[in-house]
């Protein structure tokens, strides 16, 4: 079939209006399906990061690619053997359909996600895990499959209202997103659900005569039971594992943006949250309840009524600096239930800031479970300020005696390494030294780690304040302090010197609670591991090594990754290291399974696993359409148009990647980046595509060498949309920390909306380029830039991780700037009217000019 023959007799057939009424129904249709697939694609964020970890979240994105290309793909080959006239008359009842296929399989995929037996902490030992994440990873696509061929088939349709659909597309996009911040207060189900009703609301829409079949799917969607689609907690997280003590349950839950809430009760077998408790505490701890964010945790609020002793409060490492010197004013970064509120009141504070990133924990322990806590937040001493942590301590212009640093990570997520791919702002050495700007004169800055075996956390840490405290021209031997038990350790940094007091205090605190010293000045190595012994002093070696001139070497050498941890590379959970991965691999039915990052292999494996689905789905179908000549000149050409179009589909995602990485530091909360976003992304780039195409209207840019200048300028535009972005972001987050969260993101928006706009315009260009020239080369483009979107989402966090966010952006834009260069005007004859009676037969130009 003549594909450019077929082109203009669609585009004539649209013109007449003959099947072209109901304008503005389709367009409110082609928004609604936008819409209900941006929400849906920010929700199922929430539920795999229920069901599963926080990494998910970037195999989201490429998975809602590779639908999309897959989409893509069929209707390429669905219209090659289309007349125009099947069009004309099949569209309608085809838009039904996969509006349908849309409502349908948004359900239908969460109950088989539900059922397959996916567990990433198993792929370790477990090979059969990767078929397994293989199968999730395809199921979840389908319902964005349906959602683009919504989008395709309108646009295959109506190509002279095209500017309006694409507007209409946009707009439901920036109304998903809104849509799934307000649906975050709904279980995530739901929430799901309402975005899959979407889709017979849409069929209705463009098909009114099969407005009984899409109202009966409304109705049984809307019936639904809501309980079986809702994701099932990890069996390896911590309120999985709390909910098998006998009698635990869950009494309380609550929803919102950062995460589902849930309060677990224990009666029992009571929980014992008391991180670092030494082993020689014979207090029994008071009642608790268990906070558990998207089943990971605990927080605790512990059960406080004025009279019971508190005495086990001092037996905890993290009282070490109480027991050193007074403490008259704390801040607690990350307040949660209370706890360290709680230890700072029964260990002297006068005042304490508590800063909580989730009101909804806040208002849990202040209201609903104020009598349990024993009025704790209402106590006239305690100050609560819900705020991102960082932000409250950049913006605060108070100066504290301590400020108290609280983990948010689970012992056992901590453990198997989930959090390698997640940022953690509050862990960076810049983090650090807002922290430190924070102290009155003598004051201290205190953080509880897990400990593991071998250390890393703990080295990582101490890597990390080793950093900050030599950013601040300190040397750090004289102001670092740590002590440690079987399960965690505390550590102490601060601007002065510790004194011999304070020091001479600390011994006696670690021997009468059998604490062993992991570093204080003047520590000799006999004075270290005399309680809990392990093989090898490895964490106290460490920390030697780091204060000394051969830091770099250990550094280096280590096993594990423990450099420290910075704003462009804010992943302090990574600590994988391939080098280490033969070792590891081979000893893991010893054991040494655990010492293998979760995280960071499920990454890999989604990384594997998206390349082969990618090729099988957006680019062997394409072989199909018409093959170049066997011309040198003409395959060499086309091997330049296709590094085109895969160079933007990598830039592409390195920068949207990147960027969403970055706005986490300026929003507090990756789930709220990425909504944010990702709407600014969409919309932004979006509007830069529809002003390529009105560019093209104009006859000045009408010509193949007109169009590769405007390519190139874009480039540059892009060029300057980054310094522009990083700009903002470096300002906002240097003096905007006291500004609403809704303010820091609307200037998160317009860090990305001029780079967004620049990056929109290559591809339609390059689209426009190939169709005007070699029209049957469309598809295969446009499958090829999908392939590399699909593997660049996954492969930008692992490059991020590797060389830094920054860095990531400059490959970026290396990329752009290789696709501005790799192909440039065409050179030599003019294709006549035979060459392109000939082209359209053969979907090829001489020399695809």
């Amino acid at each position: 079939m003549r594909i450019d023959g077929q082109a203009r007799a669609l585009a004539n057939a649209s013109a007449d209006g003959q099947g072209g009424g109901r304008p503005d129904r389709l367009a409110l249709a082609i928004a609604l399906i936008s819409a209900a697939a941006l929400a849906y694609q920010l929700l199922l964020m929430r539920w795999l990061a229920i069901a599963h970890w926080y990494p998910f979240a970037v195999v989201i994105i490429s998975l809602a690619l590779l639908g999309h290309g897959g989409s893509g793909t069929w209707l390429s080959l669905w219209l090659r053997v289309c007349t125009p006239e099947r069009l004309r008359a099949d569209f309608e009842s085809m838009f039904a359909r996969c509006a349908w296929g849309f409502a349908m399989s948004a359900v239908l995929v969460l109950w088989l996600a539900r059922a397959i037996p996916f567990n990433g902490l198993e792929l370790v030992w477990n090979p059969r895990q990767l078929l397994w994440l293989s199968a999730l990873y395809l199921v979840l696509a389908v319902p964005f499959f349906f959602a683009a061929s919504c989008f395709g088939l309108a646009f295959a349709r109506h190509g002279e209202r095209i500017p309006r659909l694409y507007a209409a597309d946009l707009l439901g996009a920036g109304v998903g997103a809104l849509a799934a911040l307000a649906m975050a207060y709904l279980p995530v189900e739901r929430g799901l659900l309402l975005a899959a009703l979407c889709g017979p609301v849409a069929a209705m829409l463009v098909a009114p005569q099969r407005r009984l079949v899409a109202l009966a799917l409304l109705i049984t969607l809307a019936l639904l039971p809501g309980h079986a689609l809702a994701p099932r907690v990890n069996e390896f997280k911590s309120l999985s594992k709390a909910l098998l003590l006998p009698g635990a349950r869950v009494i309380d839950e609550r929803r919102g943006p950062y995460g589902w809430l849930a309060v677990l009760e224990s009666p029992r077998v009571p929980l014992r949250h008391a991180p670092g408790l030494s082993l020689g505490s014979s207090e029994e701890l008071p009642a608790q309840l268990g906070l558990y964010t998207d089943g990971e945790g605990p927080s605790v609020i512990t059960r406080h009524t004025g009279r019971a002793p508190q005495a086990w409060l001092g037996r905890m490492t993290s009282a070490l600096p109480y027991r050193m010197r007074a403490r008259g004013s704390v801040l607690v970064l990350g307040a949660g239930g209370g706890l360290e509120v709680l230890q700072a009141l029964a260990l002297g504070a006068r005042t304490v800031d508590a800063v909580e990133l989730d009101p909804q924990r806040l208002r849990l322990v202040r209201d609903d479970y104020a009598d349990y806590s024993g009025q704790l937040y209402r106590d006239r001493r305690v100050r609560v300020h819900a705020a991102e942590p960082r932000a409250f301590a950049r913006a605060s212009r108070a100066r504290y005696d301590l400020i108290v640093l609280v983990a948010g990570d689970s012992f056992a997520g901590s453990g198997a390494g989930v959090q390698a791919a997640a940022e953690q702002y509050a862990l960076t050495v810049e983090a650090l030294r807002d922290y430190l700007a924070r102290l009155a004169p003598g004051g201290t800055l205190a953080i509880t780690r897990w400990s593991k075996q071998p250390p890393r956390d703990e080295l990582k840490l101490a890597a990390t304040a080793i950093a900050a405290l030599r950013g601040e021209g300190m040397a750090p031997g004289a102001r670092l302090v740590a002590v440690r038990n079987w399960d965690a350790s505390t550590w102490l940094v601060q601007h002065d010197r510790f004194a011999a007091p304070e020091l001479a205090a600390m011994r006696a605190f670690a021997d009468a609670q059998g604490f062993d010293p992991v570093f204080a000045p003047g520590l000799r190595s006999d004075q270290a591991n005399r309680f809990h012994v392990p093989e090898r002093p490895t964490l106290y070696a460490g920390v030697q090594a780091l204060l000394s001139s051969r830091a770099r070497d250990y550094l280096r050498d280590y096993r594990f990754a423990v450099a420290p941890a910075r704003d462009d590379r804010p992943y302090f959970g990574d600590f994988f290291r391939w080098r280490s991965l033969p070792a590891l691999w081979r000893l893991r039915e010893q054991g040494s399974a655990v010492l293998l990052d979760s995280g960071y292999l499920l990454l890999v494996a989604a990384l594997v696993q998206a390349l082969p689905l990618a090729l099988l789905l957006v680019l062997l179908p394409l072989r199909v359409l018409p093959r170049a000549s066997s011309a040198a000149a003409m395959k060499f050409a086309r091997a330049r148009a296709g590094l085109y179009f895969l160079a933007l589909g990598l830039g592409f995602m390195l920068v949207e990647i990147a960027t969403l990485s970055r706005l986490t530091l300026l929003v507090g909360h990756p789930l709220l980046a990425a909504s944010v976003g990702l709407a600014g992304f969409l919309i932004c780039a979006g509007l830069g595509s529809a002003h390529a195409q009105r560019l093209l209207a104009t006859s000045q840019a009408s010509t193949d060498a007109a169009i590769v200048r405007r390519i190139r300028w874009a480039v540059h535009a892009i060029a300057l949309g980054l310094l522009w972005q990083v700009v903002v972001f470096v300002v906002v987050h240097a003096y905007g920390a006291a500004w609403p969260v809704w303010l820091r993101a609307a200037c998160g928006l317009a860090g990305i909306a001029p780079l967004a706009f620049a990056m929109g315009q290559p591809f339609p260009l390059g689209l426009a380029r190939l169709a005007r020239n070699a029209p049957a080369f469309v598809p295969w483009a446009w499958g090829l830039n999908g392939c590399a979107s699909v593997v660049a989402a996954i492969a930008a966090l692992l490059l991020a991780m590797a060389i830094g966010l920054r860095a990531a952006l400059l490959v970026a834009l290396a990329l752009y700037a290789f696709a501005a260069w790799v192909w440039p005007p065409a050179v030599g004859p003019k294709c006549d009217r035979k060459d392109a009676a000939r082209a359209a037969d053969t979907g090829e130009r001489r020399h695809l000019c």
